[in-house]
Formats: structure tokens, sequence, C-alpha cells
């Protein structure tokens, strides 16, 4: 059994920066392991996701200023996000799965339990 735990949210103003961690419990080798978001009055969406090799692959929406990265040996997901804008008001998830087709479409067999991100200014 995977646990995942999200940190690293809060208030930022627009134009800054964010690191969210996600950290796991259990053995994640063999998982793709992904952000998502949810924004409030919409649906949750995929932003990135990357395996245990690497190889991140980002929604078209995320490309440019989202960066997924994995620390493998401490068992952390991490997400960086730049330039930071007020539509990046959310609650950001983790999740993993061992197929990628299930991650990107919603179904990660293991999900975290979110952080919020709220940018004002």
């Amino acid at each position: 059994q995977v646990q995942l735990l999200e940190s690293g949210g809060g208030s930022a103003q627009p134009g800054g920066s964010l690191t969210l961690s996600c950290t796991a419990s259990g053995d994640t080798s063999g998982l793709r392991m992904g952000w998502f978001r949810q924004a409030p009055g919409k649906e949750r969406e995929a932003i990135a996701d990357i395996g245990t090799a690497g190889g991140p692959t980002y929604a078209a929406t995320a490309k440019g200023r989202f960066t997924i990265s994995r620390d493998n040996a401490k068992n952390i997901l991490n997400l960086q996000v730049n330039n930071l804008k007020l539509e990046d008001t959310a609650t950001y998830y983790c999740a993993a799965d061992p197929s990628s087709y299930r991650l990107w479409h919603g179904r990660p067999t293991f999900w975290g339990q979110g952080t919020q991100v709220t940018v004002s200014s």
C-alpha cells in the first residue's frame, strides 16, 4: 500500500514561484507519479507525471511554467510552479499508478489528500 502526503501549499503572489512536495510511504518503484489540481468550480485536471527513471510528461497547458521532479531515494515527488497566475489557485493532488493511462485519465490507484494553493495580490 502506498500513501501520499502533499505539502508546500499556501498563499503566493502572482509572478512568484512555489514548490509542492509529495512524500510517499511504501514501494513506489514501478509507479508513475503525477500531479493534479482542482480549481473551485472546475473538474480535477492532470498537470504532469513522471516515471521511476524520469521521463516527465506535461499537459499542454502546463508546459513552460511547471516542472515535475522525483527523488526516488527519498520517495519524494516535487512540482515547481513558476510565474504564478491567479488561475493557479486550486487544490493540488499527488497521485500514483502503475499505468500512465489510468493516471492521465484520472483513475490512479493512489491519491494524496491535497494541498491548497492560493494565488492573490
